[in-house]
């Protein structure tokens, strides 16, 4: 095939999740609009849509590393998210440490809780559904203990503009929408700048890269996408601070996963991990890393969490385990392991707010909204299942 000629199927495949999405949010607007609910791409919608599931995306991040190791996952996460938010009301609100103390405190606790399970999963080999199942059920109890069966709020401003406030917040909306505007155009120049350096690397070191049609194509969908965003967010109150520190987790991870040598451990491991440990890769510690991680990234998640609500409470964390495996699996991860990517994980993690924000504006029953999540979950799977055997039989 011609280095640039446009081969439209391969273009459609590599974005399919990102074109579901589209058509999905389309869905949901014209019945919405059709049932006179308002309208899903209201500019205060979308900020909402993006500050309602960033724990979300926060998690499905640290779940994605540890599904690559062979499909395995964490269930303690929604547990751990609960204990760190009580330990953060205890600290900040109940004994009034300095907010930066705590914080660093609260995400020490979650990578100790995190390096608790690696340890028994890692090198004592006692299967990870065990071992988080385990640590679902201790750490809520502990939560429950800690805040003695109460909710512990308000927490202090100072405390919520960290995660709550936004990017110039309070100024005029001429101005607000301008320097959104410019910010949005800065992320597609840096996005453009890294995804040029990081082909030309490749192909200085024989890899095989894309065509220049593909190529190209892709940054006009992912700087489209950028740019639309933007513009919904500068007609509201412009860029919210818990977005730049997606931004942060999202360039981290996506680096680590695929331009770094442990990053690429994961991948190994779950593709074979037999192979792995033969090639010299320590999987133990491979595994303690994943699951460490997930710790951290719990505790970054909770830390969010009680921003949002306002408040530590025994129940936070209910099923956020189930959204994040299910925005995994959704974004194109492997129920083997050894396949899936950050990108597709925040996108699985965006469809899952946009099911859930669509669903609660039409008014449509919670226990339908589980029903329809569970569908959806279930037809990701199968999907991966199916292309697996149709592969494997070629």
């Amino acid at each position: 095939m011609s280095e640039n000629k446009l081969d439209v199927k391969k273009v459609l495949k590599d974005n399919t999740m990102l074109l579901v999405l589209v058509g999905v949010m389309l869905l949901f607007q014209v019945l919405i609009l059709l049932t006179g609910h308002g309208s899903l791409f209201a500019p205060a919608n979308i900020t909402n849509i993006i500050r309602q599931n960033s724990y979300v995306v926060i998690l499905a991040t640290g779940m994605l590393l540890c599904i690559l190791t062979g499909g395995n996952i964490d269930l303690s996460v929604g547990s751990v998210v609960a204990l760190v938010g009580a330990v953060a009301g205890v600290l900040i609100v109940n004994w009034g440490l300095p907010i930066w103390l705590s914080i660093v405190l609260c995400l020490l606790i979650g990578t100790l809780i995190g390096a608790f399970h690696g340890f028994f999963i890692a090198y004592i080999h006692i299967p990870p559904f065990i071992t988080t199942l385990a640590g679902m059920l201790l750490w809520r109890g502990v939560a429950t203990i800690v805040l003695d069966g109460r909710p512990i709020s308000p927490f202090p401003d100072n405390y919520l503009k960290l995660f709550e406030s936004f990017v110039f917040g309070g100024g005029e909306e001429t101005s607000i929408f301008l320097i959104t505007m410019i910010i949005a155009v800065i992320c597609c120049l840096i996005f453009v700048f890294t995804e040029i350096y990081s082909r030309a690397s490749k192909k200085a070191r024989g890899y095989t890269v894309s065509s220049k049609a593909q190529f190209i194509s892709k940054l006009v969908i992912l700087c489209a996408v950028i740019l639309v965003i933007g513009q919904f967010l500068a007609r509201d109150r412009g860029i919210p601070v818990v977005l730049i520190l997606l931004f942060v987790v999202i360039a981290i991870y996506s680096y680590f996963t695929k331009n770094t040598v442990p990053g690429r451990y994961l991948y190994a491991i779950g593709g074979n991990e037999k192979a792995a440990k033969l090639s010299g890769v320590n999987t133990d510690n491979v595994m303690f890393f994943a699951y460490t991680n997930m710790g951290f990234l719990s505790a970054v998640a909770a830390l969010v969490c009680v921003a949002r609500l306002n408040s530590a409470q025994p129940t936070a964390g209910n099923s956020y385990e189930m959204d994040a495996i299910a925005s995994c699996f959704i974004g194109g991860a492997s129920a083997y392991g050894g396949t899936g990517t950050v990108t597709g994980a925040v996108i699985g993690a965006i469809f899952m707010g946009v099911l859930n924000n669509g669903m609660s504006i039409l008014g449509i029953d919670q226990n339908w909204q589980r029903a329809v999540k569970g569908l959806v979950l279930l037809a990701a799977v199968i999907f991966d299942v199916v292309s697996k055997k149709k592969k494997s039989s070629k």
